[in-house]
C-alpha cells in the first residue's frame, strides 16, 4: 500500500478543514456555559435523589445520547459510591422498531418512557433541530409523568425549547457546529459529574 504523504492531500481539502474548524472555534465561543453548568447540578441533584436519568435522541443525537450513557455508566464509577442510574431510550432496537410499527415512529420514546419512568425522574433529550415529533412527544409525556427536562438543540430553539426546564440552543444554523457542540456539552457534563464523584468520596 502506497503511504500517504502531505503533497498526495489536495489543498482545498486542508483549506476547508481550517474554515471548518474556524467557524466551529465561532460557535463554541458563543455558548452559554452557565446552561450547561446548570444541568451539571441538575444531573447532580438527580442522582443524590437516587432518580433515574433517561437519555434520547434521533440519528446522530441517537448516537450520542448512547454515548453520554455509556460515559455516565462507565466513567463515573466511584468506589463505595452509588452509581447514577442512565438509560439511553435508543438502544433497545428491537422494542424502537415495534413501536414504530405497531404504533408510529413518534411513539418510540414517549412509551419507553411510559412504562419506565416515575415522577421526578429526569429526562435528558438532544434535538439539533429541535423539532423531532418522537423528541416532542418524548418530552410532552416526560413531563406528564412529572419528570425534570433537559434539552440540547440548535437553530431557534424549535418545539422542544418550550418543553424544556433547561434547554441549551447552540447558536447556529449548521447541524454539524451543532452536533459538535453537543458532544462538547455532554462530554463537560460527564467530567464534572465524575470529578464530584470522585472528591465527594474521597472526602
Amino acid at each position: 500500500m502506497k503511504e500517504m504523504n502531505s503533497t498526495s492531500i489536495a489543498p482545498g481539502a486542508t483549506v476547508a478543514a481550517r474554515e471548518y474548524f474556524a467557524s466551529l472555534q465561532e460557535v463554541l465561543a458563543r455558548l452559554d456555559i452557565s446552561v450547561i453548568d446548570r444541568m451539571t447540578e441538575a444531573i447532580w441533584e438527580n442522582y443524590e435523589n437516587g432518580r433515574t436519568l433517561y437519555v434520547f435522541g434521533n440519528g446522530g443525537s441517537a448516537a450520542l445520547a448512547s454515548h453520554f450513557a455509556c460515559d455516565i455508566g462507565k466513567g463515573t464509577v466511584a468506589p463505595q459510591r452509588k452509581r447514577l442510574r442512565t438509560v439511553a431510550l435508543t438502544d433497545n432496537v428491537p422494542l424502537m422498531t415495534a413501536l414504530a410499527n405497531d404504533l408510529a415512529y413518534k411513539d418510540i420514546f414517549s412509551e419507553q418512557l411510559a412504562g419506565l419512568a416515575e415522577k421526578n425522574d429526569m429526562a435528558f433529550a438532544i434535538s439539533g433541530s429541535g423539532n423531532s415529533p418522537n423528541v416532542v412527544q418524548g418530552l410532552e409525556v416526560a413531563r406528564k409523568i412529572g419528570l425534570r427536562t433537559l434539552v440540547l438543540t440548535g437553530f431557534a430553539g424549535g418545539l422542544v425549547k418550550s418543553l424544556a426546564d433547561l434547554c441549551l440552543i447552540v447558536p447556529s444554523d449548521d447541524m454539524q457546529h451543532i452536533e459538535d457542540a453537543h458532544l462538547c456539552a455532554t462530554h463537560a457534563i460527564f467530567r464534572a459529574v465524575r470529578q464530584r464523584m470522585t472528591q465527594t468520596h474521597a472526602g
